[in-house]
């Protein structure tokens, strides 16, 4: 008989090309159900369809005791687990997220956001890269060790993670034995490009906060009172432009703007193709350092007249939704109070202030010492023939860091099926299913692998 534990990378390669009509038709399942985790936009419903899809599906390849927990946010989380035959075997967590961001601008889409689509050999659709093509990923590569999975898995897909409202990270603290692993495969992020495998090594953590300016007890005619009268749009304009210098660098008292990234560079060509920036625009600094290393604040949102109906007058009150990128070695609360009191103290003509903090996410670095690390840069060499790289992200996954503090011992590889065409939380989101194809053949090895390695 032939043992299925001899399959070699190359007949693992052909299993994954033999079930990639059934994750293009599963893709197209998950990508229709609008799971939005907003109920404000989308019907609760629609996450509640997608999370019952993602147990049932994960019950074939062996996770019996797949459900549903509900955690403190009330959005639903799946978990589950698949022990193996060895108890000295290590255990894997496997991470992913059904929710996505919401479609945004429908007309900028050149495809129904919620129909998976084909064009140009990319498969379009809200969540696609991020992350339900992740979820799709994951049981590629389980169907494709056709059950010969040396390692005990867990598994969780959450709800919540693009609404930032936490209720996975408040489940691990609470229940920590239930997601307690040795090596944690985050998949949540991707490659440098098509074809260019690599893990993320760096998350920067952010802080959102709301700055409020108040001048006036009403508003006044811009001809009677104008120039003498404090006017808070421009009172917040003004503080706004001391958060940025010239060159694009954050200048917010008290946080470093120097440090500079070591890892794969981002080059400037590709980021302004991949960015979209117009032509004659600049691009601001060395790509690499903005993303990953230094600090970087965004104007969110600005509450103010609107150009059409505005009157002349002067604003009595204006605010602006602001988020501020942190990098590792940047204290997330050490920042927030950084951030405020700049804010405070770039107030002119002593206009009312308050700051509301929103939310506050701490950064994450990961090691690259452990035998899990060793098994996914073999993998990925492997499968894709070509060494796996290193990246940032600019974005920030507050979970890592909550994993890093509940399971210290713990190995945390982020990694995935985006890459930079994929313009994920954007409109016209897509992912290639060669990375599909790919980053489940080097699930699958990493999977034998690691085994190995961790016994030695």
């Amino acid at each position: 008989m032939n043992d299925p534990r001899t399959r070699t990378a190359a007949e693992l390669e052909t299993r994954v090309a033999g079930l990639m009509p059934l994750a293009r038709a599963e893709l197209g399942e998950l990508v229709a159900f609008q799971s939005v985790a907003d109920p404000r936009q989308y019907p609760r419903a629609e996450c509640e369809r997608a999370a019952e899809w993602v147990r049932a599906r994960f019950a074939e390849p062996g996770f019996t005791d797949a459900r549903t927990i509900t955690t403190a946010d009330g959005s639903d989380a799946v978990v589950g687990s698949r022990p193996c035959a060895d108890p000295e075997a290590p255990t894997v967590l496997l991470y992913a997220h059904y929710d996505v961001q919401p479609p945004l601008d429908e007309a900028a889409w050149r495809t129904p956001p919620f129909q998976l689509s084909e064009v140009d050999g990319r498969w379009y659709g809200r969540g696609s890269a991020d992350c339900k093509g992740n979820i799709i990923m994951h049981l590629t590569a389980l169907r494709a060790l056709a059950g010969d999975i040396p390692v005990h898995l867990k598994l969780v897909v959450e709800g919540s993670e693009e609404q930032g409202t936490g209720g996975l990270e408040r489940l691990v603290a609470a229940e920590p034995d239930l997601l307690r692993a040795d090596a944690i495969l985050v998949c949540d992020t991707g490659n440098a490009a098509v074809g260019r495998p690599a893990t993320t090594i760096s998350l920067r953590g952010m802080v959102n906060v709301v700055v409020t300016v108040e001048a006036l007890a009403a508003q006044l005619h811009s001809g009677m009172f104008g120039g003498a009268a404090p006017d808070a749009l421009a009172a917040l304009v003004h503080m706004l432009a001391t958060l940025r210098d010239r060159a694009g660098n954050t200048t917010v008292r008290g946080l470093r703007s120097d440090q500079n990234w070591t890892g794969e560079q981002y080059p400037p060509d590709r980021f302004r193709r991949d960015a979209g920036v117009l032509d004659g625009v600049e691009v601001l600094g060395t790509v690499s350092d903005m993303l990953w290393a230094r600090p970087a604040v965004t104007i969110l949102g600005i509450d103010c007249p609107p150009v059409v109906g505005s009157s002349a007058a002067i604003s009595p009150r204006a605010a602006a939704r602001l988020n501020l990128r942190v990098p590792p070695g940047t204290d997330p609360v050490e920042a927030e109070a950084a951030l405020t009191l700049h804010l405070r103290a770039a107030a002119p003509w002593g206009v009312r202030i308050t700051v509301e903090t929103e939310a506050i996410g701490a950064p994450f670095r990961a090691a690259q010492d452990g035998p899990a690390y060793r098994a996914v840069a073999a993998a990925m060499d492997e499968a894709y023939g070509t060494p796996m790289t290193t990246l940032g992200q600019g974005g920030s996954i507050p979970l890592c860091a909550v994993l890093a503090d509940t399971y210290p011992a713990a190995e945390i590889i982020l990694m995935g099926v985006e890459e930079p065409r994929s313009l994920i939380h954007a409109p016209n989101e897509s992912v290639s299913p060669a990375e599909i194809a790919s980053m489940a053949l080097a699930e699958a090895l990493f999977l034998r692998r690691y085994a190995s390695l961790h016994a030695a």
